[in-house]
């Protein structure tokens, strides 16, 4: 088998160019951009580069399918350190490694399948990047990665910076017996969190919390543009006591600490700005983490601007999607909003 690709991460290292030091991340991102676009030729650009009003920045999935960008697999060494910088930029080291990981996985699919190694459907090399109108300090701009189980936007505008909606998945969750990377699960922090909080809670509180005996075949709001799930249903962040909401602070944790400090601050400063009390935690299916046919569990955080959704139910509940959604600012649109109107009142 081939050196296996995904650790790109090691070729790129931790080397920053000198200017970054000083710099934000907005100007971080946007320098990574030029750095990328710039090393691409101008048949690659065709394919790397999008208005920023384009509908296509609002197309995304998490399945392995064609898409629009440059994939990997179009790039020379150069161009591949080039774009992955760009996450290297966006994410911590946790969500780098998570990133890298998933992508591994495609390795592990090729064998539970039984496909060739270089098998176009499960290819670690078609992950996707695309950027969206040209990188500026005062003009919106954006620029997404998407492959299957990854998709990440970044909306830019000025020293602002929105990163949702963010989608990680893992197939397998748990890389079982008899298969190269054995005993990896990539996202198992998400579930043991989870679960910890769940087995905190009371009867009485789990009777709010549950739902469902059966959790549904995958998240529930899919991959659609706009989040369509009004009613905020389970058991709520003011009715927990003091340890448990700790846990609850814990698994949130989980999801933001994927990002830049600077990303997950941000988020975690608009959650403290809502309404705690009124964040639901929600859960449908097995209580226990268990694999089999017919198994699997389901979980959900909604407050009054954000979504969280977990599911892992597909190949016998060994297979997870994770998602997390802005309810009012998805692709940067309040964000968006604010610009277009600052520049009519000028």
């Amino acid at each position: 088998m081939k050196p296996v690709f995904v650790f790109l991460f090691l070729l790129v290292g931790r080397i920053l160019p000198p200017v970054f030091a000083q710099s934000s991340l907005s100007q971080q991102m946007r320098a990574s951009a030029e750095a990328f676009f710039g090393s691409l030729s101008d048949e690659q650009k065709k394919e790397a580069y999008l208005a920023f009003d384009s509908d296509w920045r609002y197309d995304w999935n998490y399945t392995p399918r064609s898409r629009k960008g440059l994939p990997l697999k179009k790039m020379n060494e150069a161009q591949r350190k080039a774009a992955m910088h760009l996450l290297e930029v966006a994410l911590s080291d946790a969500g780098k490694t998570k990133v890298n990981d998933i992508i591994a996985l495609e390795y592990v699919l090729r064998q539970v399948e039984k496909r060739p190694e270089n098998d176009t459907y499960r290819d670690p090399e078609n992950y996707a990047f695309l950027v969206f109108g040209t990188p500026s300090p005062t003009q919106p701009w954006g620029w997404s990665v998407e492959g299957h189980h990854i998709s990440l936007h970044f909306t830019l505008v000025g020293e602002t910076i929105e990163f949702l909606p963010s989608f990680f998945g893992s197939n397998p969750a748990l890389v079982l017996p008899g298969f190269i990377q054995e005993g990896k699960q990539v996202l198992k922090e998400e579930a043991e969190a989870a679960f910890t909080l769940l087995h905190s809670l009371t009867p009485a509180q789990l009777s709010k919390v549950v739902l469902s005996d059966r959790a549904p075949s995958d998240i529930v709001t899919t991959n659609t543009r706009r989040v369509m799930l009004e009613k905020r249903e389970g058991l709520s962040w003011g009715d927990m006591t003091a340890p448990q909401q700790e846990l609850f602070k814990k698994l949130l944790q989980v999801y933001f600490q994927r990002y830049h400090v600077t990303l997950k601050n941000q988020a975690l400063k608009k959650l403290n700005q809502a309404d705690l009390r009124s964040i639901v935690f929600c859960w449908m299916g097995d209580q226990e983490p268990v694999r089999g046919a017919g198994k699997g569990h389901y979980y959900r955080i909604h407050g009054p601007t954000f979504l969280i959704e977990y599911d892992n139910t597909q190949n016998n509940a060994n297979h997870v999607h994770t998602v997390v959604r802005d309810l009012t600012n998805d692709w940067g649109e309040d964000l968006l909003k604010a610009h277009y109107e600052a520049g009519h009142r000028k």
